[in-house]
């Protein structure tokens, strides 16, 4: 038989006399959450939990020493029962039936009047959700995916809403007129600020409004958002809802559909990726049109693959931003050398070979020029070097040329994180040969250090590495 459809309710108990049966655990988290709504608490059971007679004493509960009887549901609004006896936890039912009294009967549908939801507290804004009692777990892993898309700002926006309600209300007799006022207020600038934590600059902002100040233009803002470096469950959980809000995306070549396909579906999506060879907008280009859309009021997101701030050139286009008076957030991504290297069971960092990690670019001759290699070449370090695959025999030269060991490990990481990751282990001498062997391609991440051995053994995700030939099958 389905679950029977329950009616959505939310109850206001504070101040109201609310009974629990049972003294265990489980009563213990009920409690807590009729605390939190300020309901007037007594349990009754023959003993009690540490923390529920700690509450006791603080007289935020009151406990009744001994069994259920039904007089103890005389001028109780609801009861819960929690006990570890089923014929306690029916009798508790029918009790609440003859009286006409709400009883949740904890883990049995059947016997319960009403059901307590999985919680999504963004107090004031709180979101239910419910299976009828038919799948719990399952109302737990909806909740779980509903945290992920709903800011923790949310709280403190429906609070300010809140505050400012008779003055809207006052301001927009026309409920047409205040509806569209609201969702202005809650997609717009006074939303933003609250995100960032400026409370006092967002009621400003909406007292303005109220007050009947001149309109500003209508001016957007930017949000760099790191997508990390292709598997989608990296993004971050701010990532995901600036994505949902975007009208615009700005996005690299790198970004994977996967990621793409998280935003909000009506979003225009612009690709303004850079390739070696194949550069299809210059820098200039893609600061131009961050600028326009933003001008035109649109919440433009620009998604990076990686990290903005890690060889993603987020710091030049903040900075434009900056000196164009438009505002931005940064929301940080999963850096390439991070994900392909745990991705491919490589430690960056180990106790007994690698006390530090440098993160390198060399996507051509002129930036491997400005290196400090011998830096770069010191032992007992790793370096994640981020770069196509042409510079691979001028970056061995170099390191071997400074004193670092040919025969140090070596990793390349291709397509790092995504299902059609490949990972090629070999050493420092023989790094060019090896890409060549197995035709290693963009992009791909260079991974030098005792640590990259590791590799061989610790891999976890994908095919297992790849390695260099043998010199007899390279001769042949």
């Amino acid at each position: 038989m389905p679950a029977a459809r329950l009616y959505p309710i939310f109850t206001q108990l504070a101040g109201r006399a609310v009974l629990v049966v049972g003294g265990g655990s489980v009563a213990e988290r009920k409690v807590a959450g009729l605390l939190d709504a300020d309901a007037q608490v007594s349990i009754v059971a023959p003993d009690f939990t540490p923390q529920l007679s700690a509450w006791a004493e603080n007289g935020r509960i009151s406990l009744i020493f001994g069994k259920f009887n039904e007089d103890q549901l005389e001028r109780q609004w609801l009861v819960i029962a929690a006990t570890a006896d089923p014929g306690v936890n029916a009798q508790v039912a029918a009790a609440a039936e003859r009286r006409r009294l709400w009883a949740n009967v904890v883990d049995d549908a059947a016997l319960s009047s009403f059901q307590v939801p999985a919680v999504i507290d963004r107090a004031p804004l709180v979101v239910a959700v419910s299976t009828a009692g038919a799948a719990p777990v399952l109302a737990r892993l909806v909740r779980e995916a509903i945290e992920r898309l709903l800011d923790p700002s949310l709280g403190a926006l429906a609070a300010l809403a809140e505050r400012w309600r008779e003055r809207i209300r006052g301001r927009f007799v026309d409920l047409g007129q205040r509806r569209r006022f609201l969702e202005r207020l809650f997609r717009g600038r006074v939303a933003e600020l609250v995100r960032r934590g400026q409370i006092a600059v967002a009621e400003a902002s909406l007292a303005g409004e109220l007050d009947g100040a001149p309109a500003a233009p209508a001016v957007g803002s930017v949000v760099l958002v790191g997508a990390g470096p292709g598997d989608a469950g990296l993004l971050t959980l701010k990532g995901l809802r600036a994505l949902n809000e975007a009208d615009v995306i700005l996005h690299d070549s790198l970004v994977g559909p996967d990621v793409l396909a998280l935003a909000r579906r009506d979003a225009e999506r612009i690709d303004v990726g850079k390739r070696a060879g194949a550069h299809s907008r210059s820098q200039d280009e893609i600061h131009a049109l961050l600028l326009t859309q933003a001008r035109a009021g649109k919440r433009v997101v620009r998604l990076k693959g990686g990290d903005p701030f890690v060889f993603g050139r987020g710091g030049e286009e903040i900075e434009f931003l900056h000196a164009h008076g438009i505002a931005y957030e940064v929301v940080p991504g999963v850096t390439a050398a991070l994900a392909c290297a745990a991705y491919a069971g490589i430690p960056l960092t180990h106790r007994s070979s690698a006390q530090s990690v440098r993160f390198v670019t060399a996507h051509c001759k002129a930036s491997l020029d400005t290196l400090d290699w011998a830096a770069l070449a010191a032992e007992r370090q790793t370096l994640a070097v981020y770069m196509g695959v042409a510079g691979l025999e001028r970056v061995r030269d170099r390191l071997v040329a400074h004193g670092r060991a040919a025969t140090t490990p070596i990793a390349l990481i291709e397509n790092g994180s995504r299902t059609n990751q490949r990972v090629v282990i070999g050493d420092l001498a023989n790094l060019p040969q090896v890409a060549r062997e197995h035709a290693v391609v963009a992009p791909a991440l260079l991974i030098v250090g005792e640590v990259a051995a590791l590799g061989a053994q610790l891999h976890w995700f994908g095919s297992a590495p790849l390695t260099q030939a043998p010199p007899l099958a390279r001769a042949a």
